[in-house]
């Protein structure tokens, strides 16, 4: 288990060294999605030109572009896309078949989207805790729930790729061959993230399940300008089944085979996604680049532990802040840049005060959300969860931003715990 944070005395250890002087930043914002507009602006508004000049606003030749586009991105046979990142997850669900009285396996710990659409397709939510040091489903709490007693309901397992760093898919894909449970990603903060301990060899977020589900929304990786989703899968069954539950049930013109839900992805935003996709790559290297940014800056502070202090060791030095850690075998994207922090609320107003953008994802797990107590979980269940839940925070993280900002937030950080 990753130590819990105790207090720290007031004057800095003699081994601290002061945070680095930064430039002078007046303000750092969590993301700033203008910076990144004003690099592909004109590239933008030709594609949107483009579609108000074709007329055809509703799926077609943009969305079937994107599809084809972001299939092969995703090394995947065909792509569905969707309204939106929610949408997405309930079409995975749906085409898989999961009906009214089964049970799906996931995270205590996400947005909440990962947990409603399991509910929106009839199902029920089954949690099991979260590995402390990555934040994504334990694939060792997954087997104890799996062994602990028969769940014959149970039909699809549902691992979050969080933050943009894949779960353990080794593991628990042998756990879900073993259970014969069906695996769908959510890949919603995960664009461009893989996992393998082989570069060359390693599985790209979106071709590890039968399906995945990935969101648009304005503030991940790959942005739309407005709510925008995609399923990806290698079924091409499932495929056709998805395009018709997006589109009321219908294969064709007035024809319904069944209920379905209206979640067609609109041209203008699918032509808005295919010009980002160019990029996101490089935007994806910049987030790796800044996180190793923050690493090295906090270690310089003295405010997290070096990677050769013990666990033991840590616990008494209680370094305040405990910085992120990735698998050996994830390739991690950095949708956000996630420190645990001690006295985190109090962190959080003084960083406020000094203009520094920061974001709790996510402050209450998901089997405390009020409308989840019919499930029947109790605090202290997921014990990894909530203590997650009191101690993340998010710092400014976006390809843009600069090294200057950075020195400012971990110099405002140093400042807080002095």
């Amino acid at each position: 288990m990753t130590p819990s944070f105790t207090k720290r005395e007031s004057s800095p250890s003699p081994g601290r060294q002061p945070a680095p002087e930064a430039k002078l930043v007046d303000a750092v914002p969590l993301l700033d999605l203008h910076r990144q507009y004003l690099q592909i602006r004109s590239e933008v508004l030709a594609a949107i030109e483009s579609v108000c000049a074709s007329q055809h606003y509703i799926l077609g030749a943009e969305v079937e572009g994107l599809e084809r586009e972001l299939a092969e991105f995703c090394g995947a046979r065909d792509a569905v896309g969707c309204g939106s990142g929610t949408d997405a997850l309930w079409l995975a669900l749906a085409a898989a078949g999961v009906q009214p009285g089964d049970q799906v396996l996931t995270t205590p710990f996400s947005f909440f989207a990962s947990a409603s659409a399991i509910v929106r397709a009839g199902a029920r939510p089954m949690f099991a805790d979260i590995d402390p040091r990555t934040f994504n489903l334990d694939p060792t709490q997954v087997e104890c729930c799996l062994r602990r007693s028969p769940h014959d309901k149970l039909r699809v397992l549902l691992p979050v790729h969080l933050y943009g760093q894949c779960a353990d898919m080794d593991r628990l894909q042998h756990l879900a061959g073993e259970f014969h449970l069906s695996v769908i990603e959510d890949a919603a903060q995960a664009i461009g993230a893989r996992w393998g301990s082989e570069p060359d060899k390693a599985r790209s977020a979106g071709s590890m399940g039968i399906s995945a589900a990935f969101s648009f929304y304005p503030t991940k990786n790959l942005s739309a300008y407005g709510d925008a989703g995609l399923v990806t899968t290698n079924n091409a069954e499932m495929a056709a089944h998805m395009r018709r539950l997006r589109n009321h049930g219908s294969p064709r013109r007035y024809v319904h085979e069944e209920f379905g839900w209206n979640s067609r992805l609109d041209a203008i935003q699918a032509a808005i996604l295919r010009v980002k996709l160019k990029y996101v790559e490089e935007w994806n290297d910049a987030r790796r680049q800044r996180a190793a940014t923050y690493d090295q800056l906090f270690a310089g502070a003295g405010l997290t532990a070096t990677e050769k202090t013990t666990a033991a060791e840590r616990t008494e030095s209680a370094a305040p802040i405990q910085l992120p850690q990735t698998s050996a075998q994830a390739h991690h994207v950095f949708h956000q840049y996630i420190v645990r922090a001690y006295r985190r609320d109090e962190l959080r107003e003084f960083l406020t005060a000094r203009k520094i953008g920061t974001e709790i994802y996510y402050p209450i797990p998901l089997h405390l959300q009020p409308c989840f107590v019919y499930l029947g979980y109790l605090e202290g269940d997921f014990p990894e969860a909530e203590r997650a839940a009191k101690e993340v925070l998010a710092l400014p993280m976006f390809p843009e931003l600069t090294e200057e900002e950075q020195c400012r937030v971990v110099e405002s950080i140093a400042d807080f715990y002095c």
